[in-house]
C-alpha cells in the first residue's frame, strides 16, 4: 500500500508544474480544499507556492452531505462551494487558485465566477502523488494540445469509428476546441493535472450515432476496465438505449437509473488523449482509493467521450461518466487525427 506523506521530490514536481502556470513571487495564491480532500496534495501545493515566493492562503470547506442515493465519483464537479458568495469572492480575487477539492472545479457551477477576474485555476486530481509524479505536464504536450484545439475549432464535423462498431458523428460548427496539458498560464485559464487532452463541449443536438464500448475500454466512474461490450445509441446528444448482456452494461444502466432528469444521459464532452506519459494499463496497479483515474482520460490516442454536465449546451447534472476508448479512428472533416488509437500527423 502506498503511503501519503510529504516527499521532497513531490515538492519539486509541484514547483515545476506551477512554474508552467507562470506563478511569480508576490502573487496571491489560494489553495482550495475540503474536509474529505487528500490532505497531502494541499500541503504539497502550499510548500511549493511558498518556495516560489507566492503569498498563500487556504480556503477549506466542509464536504457537503450527499444529495444522491448513489456515490458520486470522477465527476469533475465539486459541490463543496455550494454557491457561498464569500468563498467565491475570496477565491476570484486571488491570482492563482490550486483546486484540491475531491471532485474538482472542471464542471462546477462556480467555475465561471472564479475565473471572471482573471484568476488562473490549476485543478489537482484526487490522486496519490506518485501518479502525479509520473504524468506531469510539459510544454511540448501543451503545444500539441493547443494545436489540436485549433483543429477542432476550425473543423465542421468530427467522425469516430472503430472495428468494434462505433460510428459517431459530431457537428462542430460554432464549437470551441479546448486543449489542456496542465498549464493554467494565462488570465482566466484552467488547467488540470494529470492532463493532455484535446476536447470540446458540443452544442445542443450535435452528437448522433452508435457508441460501442469494447473489452478493455474504461469506465472511469467505476474505475473499471470493461470486460464485455456495451452499445449506446445516441440521438441529438442523448443516450437513448444501453445494450449489452454482461455485468458492465447492467452496472451502467443501474447507475444511470438513479437520475430522473434527462440531462444525466446527455453528452458532456468529446475528444482525444495526448499524453505519452499516461498509461492505459496503469489502473491495475493502484487501489481504488489511490487513484481518480484521470491519467486514463489522457493516454495518447484514446477517444474520450463523456456524459453529464455541458456548460456550452446549458446542461448541468451531478451524473457523469468518462469513457476512454482504445483503437478508435477520429477524423476532422475527413482528415484523421487518430487512427486506430494512434495519434497522426503533427499531433503524433
Amino acid at each position: 500500500m502506498l503511503v501519503e506523506r510529504i516527499e521532497g521530490k513531490w515538492i519539486e514536481d509541484f514547483v515545476e508544474v506551477f512554474g508552467l502556470c507562470q506563478v511569480k513571487p508576490g502573487e496571491v495564491a489560494a489553495v482550495l480544499s475540503e474536509s474529505q480532500s487528500r490532505s497531502v496534495l494541499a500541503e504539497l501545493a502550499e510548500l511549493a507556492l511558498i518556495q516560489m515566493g507566492a503569498k498563500v492562503f487556504h480556503v477549506r470547506l466542509v464536504t457537503p452531505r450527499l444529495k444522491e442515493a448513489v456515490p458520486l465519483r470522477s465527476t469533475g464537479t465539486s459541490l463543496a462551494i455550494e454557491g457561498l458568495d464569500p468563498v467565491v469572492q475570496a477565491l476570484s480575487r486571488s491570482q492563482f487558485i490550486v483546486d484540491c477539492t475531491v471532485e474538482g472545479l472542471l464542471h462546477s457551477v462556480e467555475r465561471a465566477a472564479l475565473l471572471a477576474n482573471g484568476a488562473r485555476i490549476m485543478m489537482i486530481s484526487n490522486e496519490h502523488p506518485e501518479i502525479l509524479e509520473r504524468v506531469k505536464p510539459s510544454r511540448a504536450v501543451h503545444h500539441k494540445c493547443q494545436l489540436g484545439a485549433r483543429m477542432i475549432t476550425d473543423a465542421k464535423t468530427m467522425r469516430v469509428t472503430s472495428a468494434a462498431g462505433t460510428a459517431l458523428t459530431v457537428n462542430l460548427r460554432g464549437v470551441q476546441g479546448r486543449g489542456s496539458a496542465g498549464a493554467a498560464d494565462e488570465p482566466g485559464s484552467f488547467g488540470f493535472w494529470p492532463a493532455g487532452l484535446c476536447i470540446c463541449y458540443p452544442s445542443n443536438g450535435s452528437v448522433n450515432g452508435t457508441l460501442v464500448l469494447d473489452r478493455g475500454d474504461v469506465n472511469l466512474t467505476f474505475k473499471r476496465y470493461l470486460e464485455s461490450p456495451v452499445t449506446m445509441h445516441i440521438e441529438n446528444d442523448f443516450v437513448t438505449a444501453i445494450e449489452g448482456q454482461g455485468l458492465d452494461a447492467e452496472l451502467i444502466r443501474s447507475y444511470y437509473g438513479n437520475w430522473r432528469e434527462r440531462d444525466a444521459y446527455a453528452i458532456s464532452h468529446v475528444g482525444w488523449g495526448m499524453a505519452a506519459a499516461a498509461r492505459w494499463d496503469s489502473l491495475v496497479m493502484y487501489d481504488k482509493r489511490d487513484t481518480n483515474g484521470t491519467e486514463l482520460r489522457a493516454f495518447a490516442g484514446n477517444f474520450l467521450i463523456s456524459t453529464g454536465a455541458n456548460p456550452s449546451a446549458g446542461r448541468f447534472t451531478s451524473c457523469h461518466f468518462d469513457f476512454p476508448m482504445r483503437n478508435c479512428t477520429v477524423s476532422l472533416d475527413g482528415d484523421e487525427v487518430v487512427r486506430e488509437g494512434v495519434l497522426q500527423g503533427d499531433l503524433a
